[in-house]
């Protein structure tokens, strides 16, 4: 039955942090981010946030700091969003697995093609 609310709760946060980074936080270094996912641990007290961001290198750690110093202002929107007796603490970790998701999209698409041709 925990298990259940843990992860009612998680895309609730999830769902929520979304509208608030896209709509709320106006740092200019943050580029186009999507919230692919939230981990909550079973006592909602910590909340592990993973993103995708397009861009550079430079431009994903760029918006990976901004969106650190505003952790704070993100974690009281969600307070306000949300109705739990505790906000959970945000940890933010970029999510690789689109980026390697389409390489190997790539690659097949590589081989096929060539496969094609011969």
């Amino acid at each position: 039955m925990a298990k259940v609310r843990v992860g009612r709760v998680g895309e609730q946060i999830k769902k929520e942090l979304s509208q608030i980074l896209q709509s709320e936080l106006k740092d200019p270094r943050v580029g186009f981010i999507t919230v692919t996912g939230v981990d909550v641990t079973n006592d909602l007290s910590q909340a592990k946030v993973f993103l995708s961001v397009l861009g550079t290198e430079q431009q994903k750690e760029e918006s990976l700091k901004a969106i650190a110093k505003a952790t704070g202002f993100i974690r009281s929107e969600l307070s306000k969003r949300i109705r739990l007796r505790i906000t959970p603490e945000l940890q933010f970790q970029f999510d690789a697995s689109i980026e390697y998701g389409s390489r190997i999209d790539e690659l097949l698409n590589k081989i096929n093609n060539g496969n094609a041709s011969v």
